[in-house]
């Protein structure tokens, strides 16, 4: 019995073995060697100037490859963590490219990584949301409209409606060059296949069919589909390269005195940190609440809200009013008509 025993676990030992082994071949060669099991994970991509690209890792890496696709000029790679580029010239600031990068650890891990990035705009004009619709009726569009308040290029600018999600825009303008006191209208929604960007001179390149609002005196941009993007319990934020907030608009249905969700929360914390709008709470040091935006109740789809654009931006609701029934003007002026409740 004690060899028949001996027998059968000198066979199962080897086999128990080759079992543990043949799970993770790799890792435990690397083991053997000495070296780290532990692959580099990209972590994130940043424009730190017109010049210099960073690209972050969890573990120090040297690069194997680089490619950008529009092509750029590279003067110099520097591994580590963060991962410099430095270009041989500044691109067009704000243009949409792909990176494809190849990096190595020290322990011969290596990570293929694609990732998208705009480059750095650093004339990014200052400018004024002025009026927004939360209402859809086909084939008027919800919108979102901006004044430029001096001339500049809006590239890289992103505009965040907290509704739809704080990790990713709602929309990223493309490089385009605009003047003092233009008009940007950001469509909410794609219903005709004409609809396109208008990034050059030609305010028209976007036909205008009368029902699209895509006015040939206004730069029209348009979010791709037809997905719902605002409610009129929402946050609006316009923000730069660097995560400031070139402005905000806080809306609220009702008088709930807390955001009902994160992504709410979330952006109110961030517009009241910048000084971006006001608190109107009790406490001074409280950030900004449903309290202290803007009554979206009455908004329809024919009554948008609305800056008073004669004023000075205050950074608070007291800067808008709600437009009469079929005054909304996306890309012109705003209607100085009011809607007043019956109530």
């Amino acid at each position: 019995m004690k060899f028949f025993r001996f027998v059968f676990e000198s066979m199962m030992l080897p086999a128990l073995m080759f079992t543990a082994c043949a799970c993770s071949t790799e890792s435990a060669m690397q083991q053997l060697l000495g070296l780290s099991v532990e692959a580099p994970v990209f972590m994130a991509c940043k424009t730190v100037s017109e010049w210099e690209l960073s690209f972050q890792f969890s573990l120090p890496v040297q690069v194997s490859s680089l490619h950008f696709d529009p092509p750029l000029e590279v003067e110099s790679v520097t591994g580590g963590e963060y991962v410099t580029v430095i270009l041989a010239q500044p691109p067009e600031g704000g243009k949409r490219i792909m990176a494809d990068i190849v990096v190595e650890d020290e322990g011969g891990n290596t990570l293929n990584v694609l990732v998208p990035f705009r480059t750095r705009n650093n004339n990014i004009p200052p400018l004024m949301i002025t009026e927004v619709r939360t209402e859809y009726s086909k084939p008027k569009v919800e919108f979102v409209e901006l004044r430029t308040l001096r001339a500049g290029n809006v590239g890289a600018m992103r505009l965040f409606i907290a509704s739809s999600g704080m990790e990713t825009p709602v929309f990223e303008f493309p490089p385009a060059e605009v003047g003092a006191d233009e008009y940007l209208v950001v469509h909410l929604r794609t219903l005709e296949p004409e609809s396109i960007n208008e990034t050059g001179g030609d305010l028209g390149a976007s036909p205008y069919s009368g029902d699209n609002e895509a006015l040939p005196e206004a730069r029209d941009f348009w979010v791709p589909g037809t997905t719902k993007r605002i409610k009129k319990t929402d946050i609006i934020l316009c923000v730069d390269q660097d995560d400031r907030i070139i402005d905000a608009l806080l809306l609220s249905e009702t008088s709930d005195p807390w955001w009902k969700t994160e992504d709410l929360a979330k952006a109110a914390e961030m517009a009241g940190r910048q000084d971006a709008w006001l608190s109107l709470e009790a406490a001074a040091e409280q950030l900004p609440g449903p309290g202290s935006a803007v009554s979206s109740r009455y908004t329809t789809a024919t009554r948008s809200i609305s800056r008073d654009e004669a004023t000075p931006d205050s950074n608070s609701a007291a800067d808008w009013y709600i437009t009469a029934t079929s005054n909304a003007t996306p890309g012109r002026l705003n209607s100085v008509k009011r809607y007043v409740p019956k109530e």
